[in-house]
């Protein structure tokens, strides 16, 4: 394991070590949100009450995540692969799902576990790696427009003012400034 290690080059390395945020924390941090959510709409919130349903979903949904995600980086760092190898995230899926319906529901529940995490797995980080192009594109084209990321209707009242319309905006306001104060003046 060491000699794979020292094989590659340290930029890879690094960039593996650091990435882990990205493939492991944040999705169980959204899966927590979601579990949370789908906590709020749960059929037993009346029942348990709506902190204790939420409280157990968003763990219950972090810890199913948390331990795909891991098996699943487990198995890219092992099988010397890519992230986005999508035979990762099935024998991964497949791991972790046995692991967990071992716990859960015995021998029979590990090979049901098993296949449903393999398969939805999978199938979620198949529409990953196809979506994150499409949502890149549509986030830089968001922020990257420098003069024109906000574009007014022409129906809108508020106008962007250039130079000029700003200085006759400035010298209007000087004047009626100094007509209010000469009013005041001369009431004084």
């Amino acid at each position: 394991m060491a000699s794979a290690s020292n094989d590659k080059p340290l930029d890879e390395v690094s960039s593996s070590l650091l990435n882990w945020k990205e493939r492991i924390l944040i999705p169980t941090l959204l899966a927590g949100v979601a579990g949370g959510g789908a906590g709020l709409v749960s059929k037993h919130r009346k029942v348990h009450g709506l902190a204790n349903i939420s409280a157990t979903y968003a763990t219950n949904f972090a810890i199913v995540t948390a331990s795909y995600c891991g098996a699943r980086e487990l198995v890219r760092v092992s099988r010397i692969g890519r992230p986005d190898d999508l035979l990762n995230s099935a024998i991964g899926g497949f791991g972790s799902g046995a692991i967990l319906g071992r716990l859960q529901g015995g021998q029979l529940g590990a090979v049901r576990y098993s296949v449903i995490f393999a398969v939805a797995g999978t199938t979620v980080d198949y529409a990953t790696i196809k979506i994150k192009p499409v949502l890149r594109s549509f986030y830089n084209s968001i922020v990257n427009r420098k003069d024109d990321w906000l574009k007014l209707p022409e129906w809108s009242p508020i106008k962007v003012l250039d130079e000029e319309a700003l200085a006759a905006k400035r010298a209007r306001e000087e004047q009626l400034y100094t007509s209010v104060h000469n009013l005041n003046k001369e009431e004084s």
